[in-house]
């Protein structure tokens, strides 16, 4: 099984809401869009990975992780764990690879590369459009980031819709 860390990148403020996706460069997979992210490495933690695999893939530095994910660091004699909450998480059921992943909403500053680690097409695609392609060409999209993203947008779509009580 793989266990990966992807990252929702979002666009910042003054911009339109976006993420930013790429297209999968890599021998004998599907070039279909996607969230960057990939592998954790043995105990590697998993925000460090997070961190690492959209440098490498984007050429971009994590510098805030949103929904604090209050990590906790525990260590002992016996060996050390880090809990954390992530904003999702996925499992494939079924499928040509088995695999767990965590996603996390951050933003990222830099320059964005032309071509990354097994990525290339680096693109910010507002989240309405992003709708729009899930809906109309859901093939563009990797199968674990169409379910993931379809997520998100009906997350953020509910997280939208919560009333405030007047004061």
């Amino acid at each position: 099984m793989y266990i990966n860390a992807r990252a929702l990148v979002e666009s910042e403020p003054p911009h339109a809401p976006a993420l930013l996706l790429q297209r999968r460069d890599e021998d004998g997979v599907p070039s279909r869009l996607e969230t960057p992210g990939g592998c954790i490495e043995p105990f590697e933690g998993i925000l460090d990975a997070l961190r690492r695999e959209v440098r490498e893939e984007t050429g971009l530095h994590v510098t805030k992780i949103l929904d604090d994910p209050r990590p906790l660091l525990v260590a002992g004699d016996d060996g050390t764990a880090e809990c954390l909450q992530p904003y999702f998480a996925y499992q494939t059921l079924h499928g040509p690879v088995d695999s767990l992943g965590y996603y996390f909403r951050c933003h990222a500053s830099g320059t964005l590369l032309e071509r990354g680690d097994d990525s290339k097409d680096l693109r910010w695609v507002e989240l309405s459009e992003l709708q729009r392609l899930l809906d109309e060409q859901p093939t563009l999209f990797s199968w674990i980031d169409r379910a993931a993203l379809t997520y998100y947008l009906a997350r953020r779509e509910a997280r939208s819709n919560v009333e405030v009580p007047a004061r």
